[in-house]
Order: C-alpha cells, then structure tokens, then sequence
C-alpha cells in the first residue's frame, strides 16, 4: 500500500508565506509525476502546480511567480513554497502522485489534505 502524508498548512495573514510538504511512503517501485491540488467547498479540486519525475513543472495561471513547486526523489517528497499569499489562496491543498507499488502498475494517490486560511 503507498500513503501521502501532507503537513505544513496553516493560518497565514495576506502577503505570509507557506511551505507545504508531502511524503510518500509504503511499497512504492517508482514515484513519477507529483502535483499539489486545492479545494475549496462546492467548488472542483483545482490542479495548482506539477513536477515530474525529471523536475519539470506546470503551474496554474493564478500561482504563476508566487509558487514553486520542487521535490527530493530521495526522500520521495513533493513541496510546495507558497509566497505572496491571497484570501483567494484559502483551500484545501491536496497531493497528488503517480505511483507504481511493487507488484503493480501505476496508479494515482491522493493525500489527505492539509488546511490553509489565508486571512487578516
């Protein structure tokens, strides 16, 4: 079995900044791609930004040049260092990866999420 675990939300006043983390653990024979997703209530989850195995990334239009998103292939973890945060950043962020577990194909995981308020 192959778990994400995220942490580093939190409560942040407007213009803080944030790190977010996500290990991955369990049987896993090949971590590729990795992404941070959010969500806020009665809204879809929303790709925020993605990396792939070889360090490329994408980032959604609304994150472009206050986000990054980097990993540690080692230590099979995904960041995410949110700078400049809005209101508008207060969601749910969730981890996403593409997993092979020994004995298996790929398949994607999701993590639990981790809470961020953006707030004065």
């Amino acid at each position: 079995q192959v778990q994400l675990v995220e942490s580093g939300g939190g409560l942040v006043q407007p213009g803080g900044s944030l790190r977010l983390s996500c290990a991955a653990s369990g049987r896993i024979f090949s971590l590729d791609d990795m992404a941070w997703y959010r969500q806020v209530p009665g809204k879809s989850r929303e790709l925020v930004a993605g990396i792939t195995s070889a360090g490329s990334t994408t980032y959604a239009e609304f994150v472009k040049g206050r986000f990054t998103i980097s990993r540690d292939n080692a230590n099979k973890t995904v960041y995410l260092q949110m700078n400049t945060l809005k209101p508008e950043d207060t969601a749910g962020y969730y981890c996403n990866a593409k997993v092979a577990a020994y004995g298996s194909g790929y398949r994607f995981y999701w993590g639990q999420g981790t809470r961020v308020t953006v707030s004065s």
